[in-house]
């Protein structure tokens, strides 16, 4: 009779990548032969057999993600595998035998009762593990699941239940131990019934996948004589990483970037002069409000716009350059040229200079980014700008009206009034940067109620027309203005569309949505098997640090390395005036999909640094489990709050608890300390703020 093979107790992972199938149908296999192999954010883990016999049916290929009791294959038993009315499964957590050296427990009739003893079960590829907590003791009535042993290795923690119901008469084990698999912790008086696992009906369909499988359809050969191993199309972040660590893992590389200088849309008219521009009305600011109120004046300061725009280009060709010398040590060969596709191993490249180049590859990475969203209705016209305009500083216009209250949009409000604009904002939404918790943007709105002239939430533009004294727009919605307005500037800050239209990616036979957006797998690649994508092209978060990530696991995997991308967060950051940023589940994203948590705060009131520096309307907040207090997401509002959020990313990547980053010293004073400060005040050991009031 076929049964179940099923996935073991495999820590407090609660879905793992499969990287390796190691049987097929009709294979014949024996106990602990090793049959999978999983992978993690944290380790790698084999899955070894419990029972021998030949296997009728495999449910599970690399790519897919199971988790603790699915099942994996279908198991016809030899002659060594447990008598077939009392299948062993690898569901077992504490694996449980009897004494007797034979390798299964014998069933005994229901009235009898024995000592049977506890083991350590599949804990993966670890040798030896350290014990951290004993939650038994001689004399205890334990029932099946309840948690017995905790164990910690290097890699994450984990918790051994038990299988079966019993009553403990020896223990094995103290806090301080090291076990390893088949070590035995405990021995328990166990009714004959209990002593091996129950049979039970099992389903035979295999685990239903959450969403649609995307269909890879295998690499056609490619031809002789490639002009490259992998051609990456795009230089940003995403695609100048790819290109990169392609070439540092010994593969030929081509990169083809429309730009002369690479970095991209991020380096070139994006991330990095925003940044600074934005330091440089920080330091503006800083000298013109925040040290008067220390004791220190100066004049009123004199703004000379060509000088700020040789700082601001000087910040990027120091970065563009590198990024140029970079390549040459690589030996990346970098095409200036538009790319498009003729089949899935050919590129059709129309070059800077004006000639078409047909460029030969084994693999393509798509890395082509995105693009500014434009209102339709709006006119042509110089004083209508997206962010790349607004970015060239060409004049600082008396009245300036910002389309999107998002985080490109107060970016570049914040620049403009600091120069001297007055400034408006309309927002489609009832807040600022949909996706931030509202708690965040409150602080932000606060301390900038007098710096913008106008906000107009719930409001937004339905037409324009270009007059010689300026745009006039008209509006609609709840706060909008009674009659048209007229600005000098506006600019359009509504967000980005993907390029994925636009290099003519059907002649390859790759799926394109009709938002331009391409689809691919947890290993970054599209339904054609040599090509893949990364970046803003693959969908949201459209941010350079998630595309250099998702670049390196493309390009290793083009290398022949089994990676995937598999991630818990991607850390956002707003760069106003004070800084959002965020990590990992929000509270919005939490209220709208019923999941429970809690979370705790630290006001920088209580900071002594931000009281220091004068910026106490801060706040630090981490949201976590309710249960087992796993930190699942967390915010930072204040100065340099980009700063601060990548200790609550580590904490969530990294399963942290409360205790984890309580315990954990953080330098005094600073700001980062106000992150340990909120997971006091979950613990309530936080004797910084008030004492809590009890529940």
């Amino acid at each position: 009779m076929a049964i179940e093979l099923k996935i073991p107790n495999i820590g407090n992972f609660d879905a793992v990548d499969v990287i390796e199938v190691l049987m097929n149908v009709g294979d014949v296999i024996e106990i602990d032969q090793n049959i999978l192999t999983l992978e993690s954010d944290k380790a790698s883990m084999e899955v070894p057999s419990d029972i021998a016999g030949k296997i009728t049916k495999v449910l599970v290929k690399v790519g897919d993600q199971v988790k603790e009791g699915d099942v994996i294959a279908m198991i016809e038993a030899g002659a060594a595998a447990p008598a077939a009315s009392e299948p062993k499964t690898t569901e077992a957590k504490a694996e449980t035998v009897a004494p007797a050296p034979k390798a299964e427990v014998a069933p005994v009739a229901a009235s009898a009762s024995q000592v049977i003893d506890i083991k350590i079960p599949n804990i993966g590829n670890f040798d030896s593990v350290d014990v951290i907590d004993v939650a038994f003791a001689v004399g205890d009535t334990i029932t099946k699941d309840q948690n017995l042993l905790t164990l910690e290795s290097d890699k994450a923690s984990m918790d051994v239940p038990a299988e079966v119901d019993g009553v403990i008469t020896e223990v094995l084990v103290k806090v301080g131990d090291q076990v390893k698999e088949g070590s035995t912790i405990a021995r328990a008086t166990v009714d004959g019934s209990a002593s091996a696992p129950k049979a039970e009906a099992k389903s035979t369909e295999a685990p239903k996948a959450s969403e649609p499988e995307m269909q890879v359809a295998a690499a056609t050969p490619a031809p002789s004589n490639l002009d490259c191993d992998v051609v990456v199309i795009g230089a940003g972040p995403g695609g100048y990483s790819a290109a990169f660590r392609a070439a540092d893992l010994g593969l030929k590389v081509a990169m083809i970037e429309k730009y002369s200088t690479l970095g991209g849309v991020c380096l070139n008219v994006g991330c990095i002069p925003s940044k600074a521009l934005l330091h440089v009305v920080k330091a503006k600011e800083e000298a013109e409000i925040h040290l008067k109120n220390a004791g220190i004046y100066f004049d009123a300061p004199r703004v000379e716009l060509d000088e700020i725009r040789n700082y601001k280009s000087s910040v990027v060709s120091k970065l563009t350059g590198g990024l140029a010398g970079m390549a040459k040590m690589r030996k990346v060969e970098v095409i200036q040229g538009i790319a498009s596709f003729k089949d899935d191993h050919h590129l059709d490249i129309q070059q800077a200079d004006g000639t078409t180049r047909t460029l030969s590859f084994d693999k393509a990475i798509i890395a082509a980014g995105s693009h500014a969203i434009k209102l339709p209705f709006m006119p042509e016209d110089p004083r209508i700008i997206d962010s790349t305009g607004a970015l060239e500083l060409r004049e600082i216009p008396q009245r300036m009206l910002v389309i999107g209250g998002g985080i490109i949009g107060l970016e570049m409000a914040t620049v403009y009034s600091n120069l001297g604009s007055n400034v408006e904002i309309v927002e489609f939404t009832e807040g600022f940067i949909p996706g931030a918790d509202r708690d965040l943007t409150k602080v932000f709105e606060k301390y900038n109620k007098d710096r913008f002239s106008k906000l107009m939430f719930k409001t937004k533009v339905v037409g324009a027309e270009a007059l010689p004294e300026g745009i006039k727009v008209s509006f609609e919605g709840e706060n909008a203005p009674s009659e048209a307005q007229v600005y000098d500037y506006v600019l359009v800050a509504i967000g980005r569309a993907p390029n994925g239209l636009k290099l003519d990616a059907q002649n390859a036979g790759i799926n394109v949505t009709d938002r331009g957006f391409i689809n691919v797998d947890k290993q970054m690649r599209t339904n054609v098997g040599n090509i893949f994508a990364i970046g803003d092209i693959v969908g949201q978060p459209m941010l350079a640090h998630k595309a250099v990530h998702e670049a390196h696991v493309a390009a290793e995997v083009c290398a022949g390395h089994k990676r995937f991308f598999d991630i818990k967060q991607i850390p956002s950051v707003a760069y106003t005036d004070p800084e959002i940023s965020w990590a990992g589940l929000t509270e919005t994203e939490a209220k709208a999909k019923g999941i429970p948590y809690e979370k705790s705060v630290f006001p920088w009131s209580a900071s002594g640094k931000a009281l220091a520096s004068s910026r106490e309307e801060g706040l630090t907040k981490l949201i976590f489990d309710p249960e087992t207090k796993t930190i699942l997401g967390g915010a930072v509002v204040g100065i340099n709050a980009g700063d601060l959020i990548g200790e609550i990313a580590f904490a969530v990547e990294m399963c942290a608890d409360v205790l984890d980053i309580a315990h954990t010293i953080h330098p005094h004073p600073t700001l980062i300390e106000s992150v340990g400060m909120a997971a006091e005040v979950a613990e309530g050991s936080c004797t910084d703020l008030p004492p809590a009031k009890k529940k």
